[in-house]
């Protein structure tokens, strides 16, 4: 592959055309792919901070190999690509003087990218902290018995709770985020639907988001319990009530990421039915005050 292979656009309606079919034809993989370009098609670059986004599609006579995004100052995302592809999007990058502070895609494309970035700008990659693996649903087994209580839809007049969940979801993962009435709208969290599972006093005690259905898919997140309240089965209760939704909305596949880290949360998750799709990782890159050498291409 050649650098030039890559074609690279602003616009995500000819980033979709170009390279929709090729991303719907294995949805798992490309779940990052396919959800923010929908974020974006349906609500604008700029609700999340930006002018210029970049999709970018790699083509050799008329077929689809792999595509990427970056909405900046965010890092990049990748489809699953050998190391060649990867290289070659790496030198078509750095030789357009483009800055990455991250590079996030399945464990073995991440890798293969950030060592191609390093050696055409000296960047130092890290591999980030936070390691996840991408579930995808076989047969939903609710848990048994499940705990008391029941699930809870929430609709536009909870947004304020909604909001609260959200917030304190993303504290306790370290996502940098306000949440608020003013910056709900160009948050990861707005275009979700979530449930509640609540006591049969109707406390709330644990939360389950799910995105729109796109490609015939849908990604369940977030899943969140206060620490306080966990270990009574609320999460995998909340879990298995917005798969079931999942299903029941038409989604041909169901798939959520896990933190490595929570070997609680992975096993609840596999009991649930859900099954190993890929590990996925993030490198951050830094750069060192020397001048780099002018890229390869």
């Amino acid at each position: 592959m050649r650098p030039d292979d890559w074609h690279l656009t602003e616009d995500v309606g000819d980033f979709l055309a170009r390279a929709g079919d090729f991303l719907r034809s294995r949805p798992g993989p490309h779940v990052m792919q396919l959800t923010w370009a929908e974020r974006v098609r349906a609500r604008g670059a700029k609700a999340f901070g930006t002018d210029a986004p970049v999709f970018g599609v790699l083509e050799r006579a008329g077929e689809v190999h792999g595509t990427f995004f970056r909405l900046p100052p965010r890092g990049i995302g990748l489809s699953p690509l050998t190391p060649a592809q990867a290289g070659s999007l790496a030198a078509r990058l750095a030789a357009l003087g483009h800055s990455l502070p991250r590079v996030s895609a399945d464990h073995a494309t991440a890798t293969a990218f950030a060592e191609a970035w390093q050696r055409h700008t000296g960047a130092t990659p890290r591999l980030h902290d936070t390691r996840l693996r991408l579930y995808r649903l076989g047969t939903l087994t609710p848990p048994e018995p499940l705990p008391a209580g029941r699930g809870r839809v929430l609709g536009e007049q909870d947004l304020e709770q909604v909001m609260f969940w959200c917030g304190e979801f993303a504290k306790a993962v370290g996502e940098a985020v306000s949440i608020d009435a003013g910056s709900w709208a160009g948050t990861r969290f707005a275009d979700k639907r979530y449930t509640l599972w609540e006591t049969p006093d109707g406390t709330p005690v644990s939360i389950a988001g799910m995105n729109p259905l796109i490609g015939g898919q849908i990604q369940v997140d977030i899943v969140y319990t206060p620490a306080r309240l966990r270990g009574h089965g609320y999460a995998g209760a909340v879990t298995a009530e917005v798969s079931r939704a999942a299903l029941a909305a038409g989604a041909r596949d169901v798939v959520l990421f896990a933190d490595l880290s929570n070997p609680t949360s992975n096993a609840l998750y596999q009991r649930l039915g859900y099954r190993t799709l890929t590990d996925w990782a993030a490198y951050d890159f830094t750069h060192d005050a020397r001048p780099r050498s002018k890229a390869r291409t």
